[in-house]
């Protein structure tokens, strides 16, 4: 309980918001060259700090279950959230993999543009960088698992908030209101 209020309902909020967040920011990074080069390290710490939160929504969830009135639509919202870290867990890789191999193709540019730049004889100093990061199609494969992934875990909070949202809201709400108001 947090300030009198399950904490389940308060933590969700920060998954709802970073895991999608998280998600968008990778893309940028995997599609964008120039916006992974600006955001650096912030896209993985992004990615792992909204897997940090998983957990800690996770567990006030199991808390939460066990203090509501047993219901399908609470055992199926249970399931989604269950789904949820493995997401982000693959989105924490996916941007650790989008940042890593974006900062590798940038070294190998650097060296190869040193290296041309130099006298014959003179070698780029640093260690050399395989070949593959800079090609065409390992971005290309990078920005489609990329997407692939962000989308599976964007989903995945889709379905685990809604299903709550219909847990906690079925039948509490009605379409006409009660004449209590305006509004």
């Amino acid at each position: 309980m947090i300030n009198g209020l399950p904490a389940h309902v308060l933590v969700v909020h920060a998954v709802v918001v970073l895991v999608p967040l998280a998600a968008l920011v990778t893309v940028l990074a995997a599609v964008w060259p120039a916006a992974r080069r600006r955001l650096g390290i912030v896209t993985p710490l992004l990615a792992l700090v909204a897997v940090a939160f998983v957990p800690l929504a996770t567990q006030a969830g199991e808390w939460l279950e066990e203090h509501v009135p047993e219901s399908p639509l609470v055992e199926q919202h249970a399931r989604y959230g269950d789904g949820v870290l493995g997401w982000a867990l693959g989105l924490l890789a996916v941007a650790c993999g989008v940042w890593l191999v974006g900062a590798l193709a940038d070294r190998r540019r650097a060296s190869t543009a040193a290296r041309d730049d130099a006298a014959p004889s003179v070698s780029a100093a640093g260690p050399s960088t395989p070949s593959w990061v800079a090609a065409p199609w390992a971005r290309a494969l990078v920005a489609v698992v990329t997407v692939a992934v962000a989308a599976g875990a964007t989903l995945a909070v889709y379905r685990a908030g809604d299903s709550g949202a219909r847990a906690a809201w079925q039948d509490q709400v009605t379409s006409t209101g009660n004449g209590g108001g305006d509004d």
